[in-house]
This record gives C-alpha cells, structure tokens and sequence, in this order.
C-alpha cells in the first residue's frame, strides 16, 4: 500500500513521517509505517540502518526531529519512557538487562510494581477515556507502612508473578539467581519481565542475538506463543534472517533510515532493493 493510503486507525502503533537527525546525521527517514494489532511484524536492515534508533523513538529515549509517534490512538510524542511503559509498551534490548543478583520471581515483581499506578500516564488515560491502572491513593506510604491493603495486594501480585513464570516455563527457576541462568532462560526472563508490565505492544531488539540453533528454535515457538497466548502484539528486530522468515507476518525493511521495502517474508526476499542491501544473505536464507 501506498504511504499515502496508510490510516492512522488501522494500526495500534503508528509513526508518522517520523525523521531522527542526530546533527547532520539523519538515522531515521520520514519513517511511515506502523505496527497493526495482534501483528507479528519484523523491522530489518543491515547494521546501521536506523532499526534500534526506531525503538528508540517509540518509547521515548529519543524525541523525534519530525514527525508524530501514535499508540492506541494517543499521542506519544517526546513522552518519558517510563509514562509509554505504563500506556502499554514493553521493551527488550539488544544485551540482556536483568537485575543479575536478584531472583527470577524479584526480577518479575519488580516490573509487576512498576505498571501499579503512574499519575503522569493515569492523566492521559483519563483524557482519551480509558482506565487508569491506579491501586490505590498513597500505596507508596502503604508500602513503607506494610498496610493490610498493600499486603493483600502483594499477595496478589506474586501469585500473578508465579503464574507468569509458569506460562513462560520459568517457574522450577523462581528462586535462582538470574545470574545462574542458562542464556536462553535469561532471554526468557527478560521478556517475562516486559509481559509482567501487561503491555498491548512488546518491542523485541535482537532476541536470538548469541543463541545457538537449538535456542533459537525454541524462541521462535516461545515469541509466537507469547503473541497468541497473552494476546500482545510484537514488533520484532532481528539479524537472523531465518527467524524473521519463520515466524513474522510483516516485515519492514530499512536502509540508510529509510523505508525500501514492506511486505510478506516472499516478497521481501525477491525484491531486488533488499538483495542488494543486504549483499546477496537473503540467498542464504532456507
């Protein structure tokens, strides 16, 4: 479809004409394009191309240059990260960035407390009609104070943790260290942390980055299962091309911070603009 014919409506995140200059370097391009609900969509390139500076921009490390950042209808624009977590969108990043000397469950609870109550984001719900997620005036004080309230709500909120953690197939692990364990189940961690946030969009930044075959395969189930099971929609960076190819249904590709190429993982892999970004690895895909 045409960038012209794109509507705003039919996406649940949408960024428009959306330019990122960092002095006279431009990292993102009039980017137009968004991710529509329920989407298992890939945002690819080579190394350079703008793809985590679009991450970026989403949830509000970088303000765009131009251009408006829309989610749910609501305007995110120059937002602080921790307000968007709130609205509704998770993240991972490229290197794994969990509280390493903590436990699996505390790595979960933490998230958990962290998409309690936020005054800031509760406001902007309130003023396009939605709910606010707040627990309760005061539940900081609460918390100080160990209230029967907040300690019924804590409660509540590890038997929600303990049954994140056994969804995800972490729940044996609860009480290690993140730090003893397994790559694979610290990637596994690091997306239940971003679920423990109950977000509508989860940003995924290179999840396969460092895992074996095996692992990946694994993940790829994981993802697709994550997108079905808690019904969240995923926008997903990656270099593996076999993961994208398997398991997106969308794919958007960037070159030099500009959009060359949308489509299906067929029609992308023939267009002759991404063969020659990316130097013939498309040939290499099976």
């Amino acid at each position: 479809m045409p960038m012209s014919e794109l509507r705003r409506d039919d996406y649940l995140l949408f960024l428009d004409h959306v330019t990122m200059q960092f002095g006279g370097l431009v990292a993102v391009d009039d980017f137009h394009n968004g991710v529509k609900p329920g989407e298992l969509l890939g945002l690819i390139g080579p190394n350079g191309a703008g793809k985590t500076t679009v991450f970026n921009v989403i949830t509000g490390i970088y303000t765009p240059t131009k251009g408006r950042v829309y989610f749910a209808g609501i305007d995110i624009t120059g937002l602080r990260p921790y307000i968007i977590t709130h609205l509704g969108i998770a993240r991972t990043f490229q290197n794994i960035r969990l509280f390493q000397n903590m436990t699996v469950m505390e790595n979960v609870l933490v998230s958990q407390h962290h998409a309690l109550t936020n005054r800031d984001a509760d406001r902007i719900l309130k003023k396009h009609g939605m709910p606010a997620k707040r627990v309760g005036r005061f539940w900081f004080w609460k918390s100080i104070l160990k209230s029967p309230g907040y300690n019924k709500l804590e409660r509540r909120m590890v038997e929600e943790a303990e049954g994140l953690l056994e969804r995800v197939g972490l729940l044996e692990v609860k009480n290690e260290k993140a730090s003893s364990l397994p790559y694979g189940m610290q990637r596994k961690l690091e997306i239940a942390r971003a679920l423990a946030t109950e977000p509508k969009l989860i940003l995924l930044d290179e999840p396969a980055a460092g895992m074996n075959p095996q692992e990946t395969e694994e993940l790829m189930k994981f993802i697709v299962r994550i997108r079905d099971e808690f019904k969240v929609t995923v926008l997903l960076i990656e270099h593996d091309m076999k993961v994208v190819m398997g398991i997106c249904e969308r794919i958007i590709v960037l070159d030099y911070g500009k959009i060359i190429s949308e489509g299906t993982a067929a029609e992308v892999s023939s267009d002759p603009k991404v063969i020659e970004a990316y130097l013939g690895e498309w040939e290499n895909v099976s």
